[in-house]
């Protein structure tokens, strides 16, 4: 009886222990996301998630159109924007492969207009003071956000899709610089769009010509385009901000690009410009993560990959989360916190102004892809979204 009684003890002992060791499971990926749309945060998001050479999770939640009641596909074309800068990059770092070009090149050795460019040193009402840099900008400052370029071309409007890449240039190498070059990082999408026009000049294409060609029909990449067609709009999922009595979502405008999307006559913006699908960005993540290579091609050497992909930029703040750094055209994870807690240093990517966000963590080999259409969050790169999606998906790999 008194063995009974103590095998009794220890069984309701371990049980109690046992117990207390059980964490609440985690939420999966699509609970997560789904957690968003109900409390009407989001309309709709796909989520793909690729670890160790297969795609772990892929999903799609809520609606494409909350009007229509369409619902969120896999094959949802988004806007991608900011996410076309890592892209962009590569192609240069393509062209150096071939010798076309330095990143350490002055700009003004591929465009003249950057020659005997001007620093602002003081600016009052009643006057302007403009000095000599301490030297001309460079490819790689362009790459980096750290030019010191405009924050904007001085004819843009709302739209920045109107002045073609030539013409907005000019007018950014008009513009006196904002600060030393080299000397601070502050993001910079005429500096990238600077970089388009390079590729142009170098590789005697058009941009948009050469990306397609060199990137995107290669890749298999059929959905990648900065002009989508009426039949790829006809997925493509609708922009919401939150609605003026904080109750709801309402439909947005892209109010850097001008309708209709499909029209040729709208400049394509290197850095910004392009619609995708999650499908679409997963066969540029892999190649990336492959080392430069897919299909038996390669696309970049390893050497100028490993350029891209590591900090660049020393000690200078960089980035929109505390712990990174800046690559070439990707943004570096240096130490994880916050929204990167989950992730490995030296996980690199880059977000987008609604939302969209990849990342590729090279130490797990794992790819997180998050496609939503959402404007007027705070931070897009420290967004809720961001950080339920990567903690979901993180939980799913296996413990070292």
């Amino acid at each position: 009886m008194k063995i009974f009684r103590l095998t009794s003890c220890l069984l309701l002992s371990l049980s109690l222990t046992l117990r207390a060791e059980v964490k609440p499971a985690a939420k999966s990926i699509r609970e997560s996301m789904e957690s968003f749309v109900k409390e009407g945060s989001l309309s709709g998001a796909v989520t793909l998630f690729f670890h160790n050479g297969k795609i772990v999770n892929e999903e799609a939640v809520g609606l494409r159109d909350i009007a229509s009641k369409s619902p969120m596909t896999k094959d949802s074309l988004f806007w991608i924007a900011s996410m076309t800068k890592p892209m962009t990059a590569l192609a240069v770092m393509m062209l150096q492969d071939e010798g076309k070009l330095s990143i350490d090149d002055p700009v003004m050795k591929h465009l003249p207009e950057f020659k005997g460019q001007m620093l602002l040193k003081e600016k009052t009402k009643d006057q302007t003071v403009l000095v000599k840099p301490a030297r001309p900008i460079t490819i790689k400052d362009l790459l980096t956000h750290t030019s010191g370029l405009v924050s904007n071309s001085p004819l843009d409007g709302n739209a920045l899709d109107v002045l073609t890449l030539k013409e907005a240039v000019i007018t950014y190498a008009l513009s006196p610089l904002q600060f030393e070059p080299g000397s601070k990082w502050s993001y910079c999408n005429p500096g990238i769009n600077t970089l388009g026009r390079i590729i142009e000049v170098v590789s005697g294409q058009d941009y948009a010509k050469f990306m397609e060609s060199r990137l995107f029909h290669p890749l298999g990449m059929h959905d990648t385009t900065f002009w989508p067609s009426p039949k790829q709009l006809a997925r493509q999922a609708t922009s919401y901000q939150p609605s003026a009595d904080g109750k709801g979502l309402e439909p947005t405008t892209i109010r850097y690009l001008t309708a209709p999307y499909s029209s040729k006559k709208r400049s394509p913006l290197a850095a910004g410009g392009l619609f995708s699908t999650a499908a679409d960005l997963l066969k540029f993540y892999t190649m990336v993560l492959n080392g430069g290579e897919a299909g038996g091609k390669r696309y970049i050497s390893e050497k100028s990959l490993q350029q891209m992909t590591t900090n660049q930029t020393g000690d200078l703040k960089a980035s929109f989360t505390e712990g990174m750094g800046m690559g070439l055209g990707f943004h570096i994870v240096r130490q994880p916190t916050g929204v990167t807690a989950m992730l490995s240093p030296g996980t690199f990517g880059h977000g987008g102004a609604h939302g969209t966000q990849g990342w590729i963590d090279p130490v797990t080999k794992s790819i997180y892809i998050l496609l939503i259409q959402r404007a007027g969050l705070k931070n897009g790169d420290a967004s809720p979204m961001r950080q339920a999606f990567q903690e979901a998906a993180a939980a799913t790999l296996p413990k070292p």
